[in-house]
């Protein structure tokens, strides 16, 4: 009867012990940049510099209405059962300034921040360090470095 059992008892103990290659990465991409997020509803566009290393990068910025979750609904606490959620507009801004050269270290950031009218509502500089962000986990490769900046209702600015 052994004879016939130990691969099933050979099969059971390997998966058990877990992949026995390794972790499975995938090849899922990472945008490398700076995320910015704005408060203030009276913002129209944005302009971003990005310098390190005695050389300045100046991405496109483009912002669209960011949103919040409002309210959400569960059918149950069951893996099987379903979920929902509702959004509803904050009045915020919100963008990516894709920058595939960024190092991992500190940059130097300066934001403008306009109106409809293309008047100044803000123009300031920031000391950001990007960090390495990875999509599949910490035992697999990084995709890239990314940093954030959040703007205040006042204008005030701060790392994220």
């Amino acid at each position: 009867m052994w004879r016939r059992t130990w691969p099933l008892g050979v099969l059971l103990l390997a998966t058990a012990c877990g992949p026995i290659e390794g972790v499975a990465c995938t090849a899922i991409g990472t945008l490398t940049g700076v995320t910015v997020d704005i408060a203030d509803p009276r913002v129209a566009a944005a302009k971003i510099e990005v310098c390190w290393d005695g050389s300045c990068a100046t991405p496109s910025l483009e912002l669209y209405p960011s949103s919040r979750v409002a309210e959400t609904t569960c059918t149950g606490t069951s893996p099987d059962d379903s979920c929902s959620a509702r959004s509803e507009p904050t009045g915020g801004k919100h963008g990516f300034a894709d920058l595939p050269g960024l190092p991992a270290k500190p940059v130097t950031v300066t934001l403008t921040l306009l109106d409809q009218s293309g008047s100044s509502l803000v123009d300031r500089n920031i000391v950001l360090t990007p960090e390495m962000v990875y999509p599949n986990g910490p035992d697999c490769p990084a995709g890239g470095p990314q940093a954030g900046i959040s703007v205040g209702a006042d204008g005030s600015i701060t790392e994220r």
